[in-house]
């Protein structure tokens, strides 16, 4: 019989249907071009997801949770290691693309500059930063599916924000993105909402 892999920590029903749309997204966002080069994916869970079923030449994940041990995919390189206080371990100008997948809302607000500023050092001239994030206003159906079971009670319980399009839009502006280079919009019913950044 073949052992089910959690997605995240905890379980929840939808857990692998909403992995696989958050990618979705992720991926229409990213080049051919883009591809041949280096991917970093931060807050990339406990099993990977996105970086096992994305296309990429270089494929960089880092998160305090990662198993390692379950990826064995050559051009894929896993840290375990919590970025909120941390400088990234990385050469400045070192990423095509950096993706922040349902964890922007795991930051304490008070760490986000310093996360965003990190990711902007990395990221190359021409990359692109994209983030997916729940909308403020699905918090509380969010916790309601995690009571039934339907996704991970113990990923909803460590949400520390719940910002606004606005709010979100304030923060990468004050972390040095340009704000006439980023674009935004909702996905999954309105319920997630979507950030993109061109360096």
């Amino acid at each position: 019989m073949k052992k089910t892999i959690n997605l995240t920590r905890g379980e929840g029903l939808l857990e692998e249907f909403l992995a696989k749309q958050r990618a979705s997204k992720a991926n229409s966002f990213i080049s051919n071009i883009q591809r041949k080069g280096k991917l970093l994916d931060i807050g990339c869970g406990s099993y990977p997801y996105f970086l096992i079923s994305t296309k990429f030449k270089e494929k960089y994940g880092i998160d305090p949770s990662v198993n390692i041990s379950l990826v064995k995919e050559k051009n894929i390189y896993l840290s375990k290691a919590n970025i909120s206080k941390k400088k990234l371990p990385f050469e400045n100008n070192y990423f095509d693309v950096v993706t922040m997948l349902a964890v922007f809302e795991h930051i304490e607000h008070d760490n986000l500059n310093f996360v965003l500023s990190e990711i902007k050092r990395v990221l190359k001239k021409n990359g692109i930063f994209i983030i997916t994030t729940p909308a403020p206003w699905s918090d509380k159906l969010l916790h309601i599916m995690a009571i039934f079971g339907l996704i991970s009670s113990e990923e909803i319980h460590e949400h520390k924000t719940h910002h606004s399009r606005s709010e979100i839009l304030s923060i990468l502006i004050k972390s040095g993105f340009s704000g006439e280079k980023i674009k935004e919009g909702f996905f999954e019913f309105f319920m997630n909402m979507w950030f993109t950044s061109i360096k």
